[in-house]
C-alpha cells in the first residue's frame, strides 16, 4: 500500500513537472530566438509575459518544494519582473505572484511531511536511493543532510531551512519522518516560504526597476546567504538573552 501510494505521489508530481518542462522548453525556444549574447534574457522574459499565471507559478512552486528539483529563482523573479510591468500582457500584480508563490511551495512541502510520515524511513532511504531517486537528483547523503539539519536546529529549521538550497527541498521529510506537530510545520513552513518568496519578489522588482534582467541571477546567492545570517544572529541573540536571565534568576536565589 505504502509503496503503490509512493508511485501515485511521484506520478502526480511528475504531471505537475510537465508544466516545468513546457515552461524550459518554451524559454528554451525564445533563447533560441535570439542570436545575441546579451538578448536571451529578454527573449525569455518576452516568453513569460506572454505565457506566465498564477496556475503555473503555483504548479512551480509546488514542484519546487517537493522532491523533484526546480530552482524558485526561475519562477518568482521573472514573473515578478513581468507583473510589475503595467504593459504586461498576463496581467498579474505582484503580490499576488508572491501569495500564489507561497500558496504552491505550502503545498509541496506538505506533500513531502505526509508521503514521509506515511513512509516512513526505510522507503524513503531506499527511494532516494533508487533509479528514480537518483534521476530526480535525490541521495541518501542528501536525505542525511537534511535530517541531521532537522535533528540539530529543531523546528525552526523548517523556517531558516527555507533559505538554504538543497535543504529547502528536503526539510519537509525529516520533519514528517519525526511527525512535527502539523500547526506549527505549516507555520513555520508559511513564513519561511513567504519571506523567501518575498526575497526573490524584491530581486525581480528591483531587476525591473534597473531595466536589467542579470540582477536576478547575480544577488539571488548573495541575499539568501544575508538571511540566512540575519535569521541565526537573532536566534542567538534570543538563545543568549534566555540564558542571561536564566543565570540572573538562579542568581538572585
Amino acid at each position: 500500500m505504502k509503496k503503490l501510494l509512493l508511485i501515485f505521489v511521484v506520478t502526480s508530481s511528475l504531471a505537475i513537472s510537465s508544466m516545468a518542462a513546457q515552461t524550459s522548453s518554451g524559454i528554451a525556444e525564445a533563447v533560441r530566438g535570439d542570436s545575441t549574447g546579451s538578448g536571451w534574457v529578454a527573449s525569455v522574459l518576452h516568453w513569460y509575459d506572454a505565457h506566465m499565471n498564477y496556475t503555473a507559478v503555483t504548479s512551480l512552486m509546488t514542484l519546487e518544494s517537493s522532491f523533484i528539483p526546480f530552482p524558485s529563482e526561475v519562477v518568482i523573479p521573472p514573473a515578478v519582473y513581468v507583473a510589475a510591468n503595467p504593459e504586461s500582457q498576463g496581467g498579474m500584480k505582484v503580490w499576488l505572484v508572491v501569495l500564489f508563490g507561497t500558496l504552491g511551495a505550502m503545498i509541496g512541502a506538505l506533500i513531502n511531511y505526509f508521503l514521509s510520515m506515511w513512509l516512513g524511513r526505510p522507503i524513503i532511504y531506499a527511494f532516494a536511493e533508487s533509479k528514480i531517486g537518483h534521476a530526480l537528483q535525490l541521495s541518501k547523503d542528501k536525505m542525511q543532510r537534511a535530517e541531521e539539519y532537522f535533528n540539530r536546529h529543531g523546528v525552526v529549521s523548517t523556517l531558516v531551512g527555507r533559505f538554504i538550497p538543497v535543504i529547502r527541498q528536503l526539510i519537509s521529510i525529516p520533519a514528517g519522518l519525526s511527525r512535527m506537530n502539523i500547526g506549527a510545520f505549516c507555520l513555520f513552513t508559511c513564513i519561511g516560504a513567504l519571506a523567501w518568496n518575498c526575497i526573490l519578489a524584491l530581486l525581480g522588482w528591483l531587476a525591473y526597476k534597473a531595466a536589467d534582467p542579470t540582477v536576478i541571477e547575480r544577488y539571488s546567492h548573495q541575499l539568501s546567504i544575508i538571511i540566512v545570517a540575519i535569521f541565526a544572529t537573532a536566534v542567538l541573540f534570543f538563545v543568549v538573552r534566555a540564558l542571561v536571565r536564566r543565570k540572573t534568576k538562579h542568581g538572585t536565589k
